[in-house]
């Protein structure tokens, strides 16, 4: 038996696929979404960053020592805003699962937050159908990569 490798294709066009859905992610989220969370009971609004999103949950970012330690305790149920005008957002119901620092690119040191999303809170049929459409972008998007002609829009 020779010591070839064997591509797996399958596994190729998953690992493509979750590179994609995450390159998705960035934009909306950097650039798209605002994101803040709701502290209940305290009156107060974090700004956040959603580092990533899955229909079972998310992972956020907040910089360190920005007031929510004390806040963002594990098992702690809070309501994430997902802002998608000025005004109008989806709430979503989450429960810390872990927290953890991290220094991110620019030096600076965040807390990363495990989230899990509670489903069965009506507003959360809008933020799945929201996460389906990045996995379906994902899967099925093409790359422009300048190969055809615009004759007209």
């Amino acid at each position: 038996m020779s010591d070839e490798k064997v591509l797996d294709f399958n596994k190729k066009r998953e690992d493509s696929i979750e590179h994609k859905r995450r390159a998705v992610e960035r934009i909306m989220f950097d650039n798209f979404l605002g994101t803040y969370s709701v502290i209940d009971g305290v009156d107060s609004i974090y700004p956040i960053d959603i580092i990533d999103i899955s229909r079972s949950g998310c992972l956020v970012q907040v910089p360190k020592n920005s007031g929510t330690e004390q806040t963002f305790k594990i098992d702690n149920e809070h309501t994430l805003r997902l802002y998608f005008t000025k005004a109008s957002y989806i709430p979503a119901i989450v429960t810390i699962k872990y927290g953890k620092d991290f220094t991110g690119k620019d030096g600076k040191v965040y807390t990363q937050y495990g989230c899990e999303f509670d489903t069965e809170v009506p507003s959360f049929e809008a933020l799945e159908s929201f996460i389906n459409f990045i996995y379906k972008f994902a899967e099925h998007s093409a790359i422009d990569r300048g190969d055809s002609k615009v004759y007209f829009l």
